[in-house]
């Protein structure tokens, strides 16, 4: 349909991208609030070729960024790599088992985030901040890899990591920041795409095809099958 609409080919890829340009940023869950509470989430998609490939083009740059590169790479954005930001170690974290780091605090005045006895920086205080539907991001991320972890334990598993404060982890801390900066600093370009769909015609519901009523449920889980254990056990004499 929307091929058709547009005199362009538009595949799976482009319309994901253009929800994904719509839906994630604060502007959207802000605006939508009240009807957010209460009903389904509703896309509004705009009639407009140029708008919507806008919004497609900026999409896939976003999901791209939010799977590190591992999806939509092309057109300037190379595969399985994070752009650089601002932020920097400014200190970095000891690498002996006695100093790994049980704490991390923010300092929004010098926009430092220290992790033990490191340092990093800029941070801006929306980065440390940011969070998804209530989960925050850098301080999750830092609460789990503390001496005395937090967060979910889904099996003993968890309990095995590293005894001291490892380069990856530098690494992937920046790499964060970078994504979450990024993502921020898009937001003006996300809310002014949002306003030049919502100010143009919409396709109506009525103008869509119908979705069959299976499709609105959720998918249901596959079904353990019935049977002896697995042999792979251990006895607890084992571990």
């Amino acid at each position: 349909m929307l091929t058709s609409a547009f005199h362009s080919s538009v595949y799976a890829e482009e319309f994901t991208a253009y929800i994904y340009a719509v839906l994630a940023q604060p502007e959207y869950t802000s605006r939508f609030a009240r009807e957010l509470g209460s009903r389904e989430v509703r896309v509004p998609l705009t009639k407009t070729a140029r708008i919507f490939f806008k919004a497609a083009k900026f999409g896939k740059s976003l999901i791209w960024l939010h799977t590190y590169g591992e999806r939509l790479s092309g057109e300037g954005r190379p595969l399985g790599s994070v752009p650089s930001g601002k932020a920097k170690c400014l200190k970095a974290i000891t690498d002996t088992e006695e100093d790994y780091p049980n704490e991390f605090r923010y300092d929004e005045d010098s926009k430092k985030l220290h992790v033990g006895d490191g340092a990093f920086g800029p941070v801006e205080a929306e980065v440390y901040d940011f969070e998804v539907s209530g989960f925050q991001v850098v301080k999750s991320w830092l609460g789990y890899r503390m001496k005395d972890r937090s967060g979910k334990k889904s099996s003993p598993l968890d309990n095995i990591r590293p005894r001291v404060w490892t380069r990856e982890f530098t690494r992937e801390l920046l790499e964060l920041l970078w994504v979450l900066e990024k993502t921020v600093e898009g937001y003006p370009k996300q809310k002014k795409i949002l306003e030049e769909i919502l100010e143009g015609p919409l396709f109506l519901e009525s103008d869509l095809p119908p979705i069959p009523s299976e499709a609105r449920e959720a998918p249901s889980l596959p079904r353990k099958k019935a049977g002896k254990q697995s042999e792979f056990q251990f006895d607890s004499e084992d571990s």
